[in-house]
């Protein structure tokens, strides 16, 4: 079995380019030795020539998904929809004892795209008022510059911007690791103690 098909069977990776992508490159994905997280996701991602920032995205959220599986950081959802959280796909959701939902989203880089993440992590928050919401990323300037806006009040919805390739990402794995997370029952949309459904009729 290949990579690419241990990982797709896993759930961790889908689609035919990021699969050849992992089949050439990140054949020992599962199996390489490190020392810590932040220097595995350094090295495998050194190993990767960005080309398409939509592919970059995938690759980067493939090479993050394999490391919360190595670290036994699950259940782990992937592109995922939370009830009453509209029209937001989350790129990755834990679900929590201590919080509810911990959402961890993923740019390779951030520019002005933090502003999503803060308007999600403002969202999520709005609905389950213990959740937390980190925003991953590889560019240390930038992430430094949107956690001085975190300090300063000006973004609300994230609780914390984590470059992955420094040792800031090892002590978010650490912080994980000792929650407890599961996969959470199917929430009704209306609950009720009682149900009038009969259709009215005059009584002669």
């Amino acid at each position: 079995m290949t990579i690419s098909q241990q990982l797709n069977e896993l759930q961790l990776i889908s689609g035919n380019k990021l699969s050849n992508i992992f089949n050439n490159l990140y054949n020992d994905i599962l199996t390489i030795n490190y020392d810590s997280e932040s220097k595995l996701v350094n090295e495998l991602w050194n190993r990767y020539n960005p080309s398409s920032p939509s592919l970059n995205g995938s690759v980067f959220e493939g090479i993050l998904a394999a490391i919360f599986y190595r670290s036994n950081i699950i259940p782990l959802f992937i592109q995922a929809k939370i009830s009453f959280v509209l029209n937001v796909d989350f790129d990755f959701v834990l679900y929590s004892k201590e919080y509810g939902p911990i959402a961890l989203s993923a740019k390779t880089s951030l520019r002005e795209r933090y502003k999503q993440a803060d308007l999600e992590g403002m969202m999520l928050k709005q609905v389950h008022r213990k959740a937390k919401s980190f925003l991953l990323t590889l560019n240390k300037q930038e992430a430094n510059g949107v956690n001085k806006k975190i300090a300063n009040g000006e973004v609300l919805g994230i609780d914390d911007v984590v470059v992955v390739n420094d040792k800031k990402f090892d002590t978010l794995i650490s912080y994980l690791k000792k929650l407890t997370f599961y996969k959470p029952e199917k929430i009704d949309i209306i609950t009720s103690t009682r149900y009038i459904h009969k259709t009215y009729t005059m009584s002669k």
